[in-house]
């Protein structure tokens, strides 16, 4: 009896050690994976540079003529018109050098009208013989010189008035005025002590470089849109995104280039000029423009997730009729849409693992699942990362 138990316990062992075994020999099953089909959409290349923003006008404040300061008639940082009245040297002494100039014009002037009744008088005497020809030279020579006074005086008169006027000093331009840096009852010299300065706020510029080859795609661009980048690229668009929280974007056009690349850095410096009215932008802000780089094409979009990478090239997998997975080298380009344009590699017609890229193998087979990419993928993580990323890898 025991024996018989025994070998039915033998029995039962092996046959379960076949069934495992034979269990352990079966293939598993294709891993399951997302497919899809690229996006066509018609797009254009944008590139994004680091630059900063400045006024499109700005003067220093100076006083023309020398003396003492009164008056300091603005609150510093004050938005400021042309005209504006903003200090006031003592006026005292311009006021008596006016008052001077006027009495010797009126010195002047009435010894013109002195010489023209002499030149007068003695050219009647010599038209009847009483008189020489030589004293009407003289009263001749005399009224010249009077009117000549005259004139000079007048001009003394005019500069003295000059004077007065200068003596209030007001804004040359409309802006935004900075702290008085002088305290009234110091003296002002004439055309060197800075008073303040003004900076124009509306419209601002912004000046961001660009390299040597992005800056002739970006010439190549204008011209086949009919301008030329160097006297403002036409309607050429930028966008500028700020470093505040909210990401705020404002939008401008190119409306100058430099002539000269610099040799040193390979760059030219560009600017683009943006409406302000609410003086949001300010001088000196840094920011982060787009500018477009080509004219519109249609490109090839796929996820970011279904590129691998194959030593030092860049692949993707694409899904067979019968789920037999094959790699095709691509060229991936910018980041549009939550997308990676595909410069080279693909044509749009091709089904793709999307989701699912670490279980596939080349030449293996899979089970996939296909999915509809959105127009925009809005779960692509937005960051400053990515504009780099942006960039063509080097071959």
């Amino acid at each position: 009896m025991r024996i018989t138990d025994h070998h039915g316990r033998l029995v039962a062992f092996l046959l379960l050690l076949a069934a495992s075994t034979a269990s352990a020999q079966q293939s598993p099953p294709p891993p399951q994976v997302s497919v899809a089909k690229p996006l066509l959409r018609d797009v254009t290349d944008t590139d994004d540079f680091i630059g900063r923003f400045q006024a499109s006008e700005q003067v220093s404040v100076r006083s023309r003529v020398g003396g003492y300061l009164q008056n300091i008639d603005f609150k510093d940082g004050q938005l400021v018109k042309a005209g504006d009245q903003l200090f006031q040297i003592d006026q005292r002494p311009f006021d008596t050098a006016l008052n001077e100039a006027n009495a010797t014009l009126a010195v002047a002037n009435s010894t013109l009208t002195y010489a023209k009744s002499e030149f007068e008088r003695v050219d009647s005497l010599v038209k009847s013989g009483s008189q020489s020809v030589s004293t009407l030279d003289d009263r001749r020579r005399e009224l010249q010189s009077a009117e000549a006074n005259v004139e000079g005086a007048q001009a003394s008169v005019e500069r003295a008035k000059l004077d007065l006027i200068y003596s209030n000093i007001t804004a040359p331009l409309s802006g935004r005025i900075d702290r008085h840096l002088i305290s009234a009852g110091n003296l002002v010299q004439a055309d060197q002590t800075v008073l303040t300065t003004i900076v124009a706020m509306d419209p601002i510029d912004f000046y961001f470089d660009v390299d040597e080859r992005r800056l002739l795609n970006y010439a190549e661009t204008a011209r086949k849109q009919g301008n030329v980048l160097q006297d403002g690229g036409g309607s050429l668009p930028v966008t500028v995104t700020l470093a505040d929280r909210d990401h705020t974007k404002v939008k401008g056009v190119v409306d100058f280039a430099e002539n000269t690349v610099d040799p040193e850095s390979g760059t030219l410096r560009v600017r683009a000029r943006f409406a302000n009215p609410n003086f949001l932008l300010q001088p000196g802000l840094f920011g982060r423009v787009a500018i477009e780089g080509s004219n519109a094409y249609q490109a090839v979009l796929i996820p970011d997730e279904a590129i691998a990478s194959d030593q030092n090239e860049r692949v993707v997998y694409v899904v067979g009729e019968d789920g037999t997975v094959s790699t095709k080298s691509v060229r991936p380009g910018p980041k549009l849409y939550g997308y990676r344009v595909i410069r080279s590699g693909l044509t749009g017609g091709e089904t793709i693992v999307v989701k699912g890229v670490v279980r596939v193998r080349p030449g293996g087979k899979v089970t996939p699942v296909t999915v509809q990419l959105p127009p925009e993928n809005n779960d692509a993580p937005a960051s400053s990362q990515e504009a780099a990323a942006a960039v063509e890898p080097s071959k």
